[in-house]
């Protein structure tokens, strides 16, 4: 038995996806199973026992139409009798389509029937959740070929005995005093409506070290150097002093290191929060106030706790939609009480 996932970009929602392998691994454990993302998104699929093979889709042969069709029958040679496609894109149905696969699975659209034999409707937003609409509907896919309970779905990142040491020494070689709290920062959103302004964040992180006299990382892409920067100016000279700012991993496997040694991930909602969740660090994380909270708010506990306007006040949701919201999101990001947080930040800090 040979199977393909694909889902092809952000890290966030590749790492969600990579639970289909793990159960589908427990499932069929003789089976192959392949997995299709972006180059970029790769690293948190690495080392993932579940998984046997990467499939990279790179951007030159997304870009011609020439090379696309030649890699859609490379997959057609390929012979998967079951492809589960988390993506659901024009790219991803034409190679599904194509594929000679006994079972293809996917989310119903008006058109998907055209593409696929099981067209899976996904939970409309809203739906209360134990786990999140983001967990709730890739389990969904997997009706049409697992027939036994599932009770194991949290996604994983695996890390080599070499990359956790390398993490240890970089500590060590910046004089990283292992005795304090080590937080992971995550500074900025993926866009700027998911970005907690630097001015309150700076407050949070004044905060953070003055309860915990910990020391803090910061992560952030390279483009956003020059923000995270703004942010270190904007905090007080004693929390300067516990930012080890020169600290920062250039690939993900390194920064992936670097969280795992961390006592928790403070900051925006977005990928690097679903990361630490994969290695069982807890999170504290800010929801855009447009980002949709029943999808992403997943596997929240008192080690897993996330900040969303909705929860304070949901009325404003009933009076206005997603497309408002986002172009007044500072006003809304400034609707849920800075002292609010803190007291939740607190509770945080000390259940961990």
């Amino acid at each position: 038995m040979k199977i393909l996932i694909i889902q092809q970009k952000r890290i966030g929602d590749v790492l969600t996806s990579s639970m289909l392998a793990n159960i589908l691994k427990k499932e069929y454990p003789n089976a192959c199973i392949d997995y299709m993302c972006y180059s970029y998104c790769a690293d948190v699929l690495k080392g993932n026992p579940s998984i046997d093979n990467i499939i990279i889709l790179d951007k030159s042969t997304r870009k011609n139409y020439s090379l696309f069709f030649k890699f859609i029958n490379k997959i057609r040679k390929q012979k998967y009798t079951t492809i589960v496609d988390a993506y659901s894109k024009l790219g991803s149905n034409l190679i599904t389509a194509f594929s000679g696969a006994k079972y293809k699975i996917s989310y119903h659209k008006g058109y998907s029937s055209i593409f696929y034999n099981y067209n899976i409707k996904r939970l409309e937003n809203g739906v209360e959740s134990d786990y999140g609409l983001a967990i709730e509907n890739r389990l969904r896919l997997l009706k049409p070929i697992v027939k036994h309970e599932i009770t194991d779905f949290k996604p994983k990142i695996f890390l080599s005995d070499p990359e956790t040491s390398a993490a240890k020494q970089l500590l060590i070689d910046n004089h990283i005093d292992n005795e304090k709290p080590l937080f992971m920062i995550s500074v900025l959103g993926s866009e700027w409506y998911k970005s907690y302004p630097l001015e309150n964040m700076a407050k949070l992180l004044d905060f953070i070290v003055e309860k915990t006299n910990g020391s803090l990382l910061f992560n952030y892409v390279p483009n956003q150097k020059e923000d995270a920067l703004k942010l270190f100016k904007l905090c007080n000279t004693t929390t300067q002093s516990h930012i080890y700012f020169d600290v920062y991993a250039t690939s993900l496997r390194g920064f992936l290191g670097l969280l795992s040694q961390c006592n928790a991930l403070i900051g925006n909602e977005g990928g690097s929060v679903n990361m630490a969740k994969a290695l069982e660090i807890p999170t504290f994380s800010l929801f855009s106030p447009s980002v949709d909270k029943e999808t992403w708010q997943i596997f929240e506990n008192e080690k897993n706790v996330s900040i969303h306007l909705k929860d304070l006040k949901p009325e404003i949701y009933n009076e206005f939609d997603e497309k408002y919201i986002k172009e007044h999101t500072f006003e809304y990001y400034e609707a849920y009480p800075i002292d609010t947080i803190k007291d939740k930040l607190e509770a945080f800090l000390s259940a961990i």
